[in-house]
């Protein structure tokens, strides 16, 4: 099978993996990955074909009700969780409460939120990594270069405008899918 994403995610689709390309998974068995710009459910498959060609094995959440037969067996064979998110809960927690327990997860997230353009991220992925104490590891889904760049782990300070600035700049200059998205 891993023959096959190969094949597919660099030959057909043309693609390549660029920087930290083992996603440290010898080293960081946690950890909160960011995906940008997220503008397509492209996105999604390209992602899939990336765990399975590093071998780097991640995980996502997604609302429980798409859990259900027969697609749940699908979402969580591929390493989805299923998250409640009825009002009144406070997700990031219930979010980082996921780490517990398991020896190894990597938390893929879309920190704008939507596939459309944003002009700010929202900020839960970077608290998730906080309450885990966990490091955040970047990843651009550039289409124009067709190139998955994965960046070295990034362990959160005091600082949260400082860390948001440098998380930004590792994105600059990405073009998504849709790129007036991006």
């Amino acid at each position: 099978m891993k023959a096959l994403a190969r094949f597919i995610y660099f030959k057909l689709l043309g693609w390549k993996v660029v920087g930290n390309t083992n996603f440290s998974k010898d080293t960081v068995k946690k950890a909160v990955i960011i995906a940008v710009p997220h503008t397509s459910w492209h996105d999604f498959f390209i992602g899939l074909y990336l765990r399975k060609v590093t071998g780097v094995k991640t995980n996502f959440v997604g609302k429980k009700e798409l859990f259900i037969f027969p697609f749940g067996y699908y979402f969580r064979a591929v390493g989805g969780k299923p998250l409640d998110r009825t009002s009144g809960q406070n997700k990031v927690e219930a979010i980082a409460k996921l780490f517990e327990g398991e020896d190894e997860f990597r938390l893929a997230l879309a920190p704008e939120g939507t596939r459309k353009k944003v002009k700010e991220w929202k900020t839960g992925f970077y608290y998730i990594a906080k309450a885990a104490h966990v490091p955040i590891i970047m990843f651009t889904l550039d289409f124009k270069n067709k190139q998955n760049k994965v960046s070295e782990p990034f362990y959160t300070t005091d600082d949260k405008e400082a860390d948001f600035t440098f998380m930004r700049s590792f994105f600059e200059g990405v073009v998504g899918k849709v790129p007036e998205y991006s």
